[in-house]
């Protein structure tokens, strides 16, 4: 049995060792069904071959696709190239993929669309997302409820649907939650893989990122515990389960 290829770029060990769990609560995975990478810490091996796995999730990031090249940390920079150079593989394939926030802009970036910070971003908390007509046929958001919460926090957003994409979740803050590409290649703007609890972490972690002022931590925190978000952690069970 093949496994999946999970791919980090945290560079905070406890973000990312806790993202690396709750990708394992939320898809039912073992660790002996995954080959996990840190992408802050090793490259990708150059004879990878993403057919290899059964499928590629990419985990969310501090780093922006649209930031000015100039601009971005010799991290950053690495890590987006190790991804960008491991999409035409995806694309050319079909391969199932599922990129969780930061792997949304990868995704629409390589696909020739527009990704900036000009309007879209949300702060981080939850966010009131609904299917579109598309996805309430798409295999993984197909049943859902028509309207659900999830986790968000990005400064940098999808701005055009990029060609050939099928757009299957909305909100009203940011129009373009989760979109699929091919049959097999999906992405989404919220984190499918998070509670609460992950949501507290990474707002202690980032609290000095910009994502926030520093002082509304703990009001975010009571707003994360307050929310019910269960409806994306199903969307990653169902990748999972799709393509094992």
């Amino acid at each position: 049995m093949k496994r999946f290829l999970i791919l980090q770029l945290r560079p905070e060990s406890d973000a990312s060792d806790a993202e690396y769990a709750s990708i394992l609560d939320k898809t039912g995975l073992s660790p002996e069904q995954t080959h996990r990478i840190r992408l802050d810490c090793e490259d990708l091996p150059q004879d990878l071959n993403v057919t290899s796995y059964a499928g590629v999730i990419v985990g969310g990031g501090p780093g922006c696709i649209s930031d000015d090249p100039s601009a971005k940390s010799e991290l950053d920079a690495r890590i987006e190239s190790a991804i960008m150079g491991l999409m035409p593989q995806i694309t050319a394939h079909d391969h199932p993929f599922m990129g969780c926030c930061y792997g949304l802009g990868i995704l629409a970036a390589h696909l020739g669309g527009s990704v900036s910070k000009d309007q879209y971003g949300e702060p981080v908390g939850p966010s009131i997302c609904h299917l579109t007509d598309d996805g309430a046929a798409d295999p993984l958001t197909a049943g859902l409820d028509p309207v659900f919460e999830a986790f968000v926090g990005h400064k940098e957003a999808v701005q055009t649907l990029p060609e050939g994409c099928v757009h299957l979740v909305a909100s009203d803050p940011c129009p373009f939650q989760m979109i699929r590409w091919g049959q097999n290649v999906y992405a989404t703007q919220f984190h499918p893989e998070a509670d609460a609890k992950d949501f507290e972490q990474r707002i202690n972690i980032y609290k000095d990122h910009g994502y926030f002022p520093p002082e509304d931590a703990q009001p975010l925190i009571d707003q994360c515990h307050a929310a019910d978000v269960t409806q994306p952690g199903e969307i990653l069970r169902r990748f999972a389960q799709r393509y094992e």
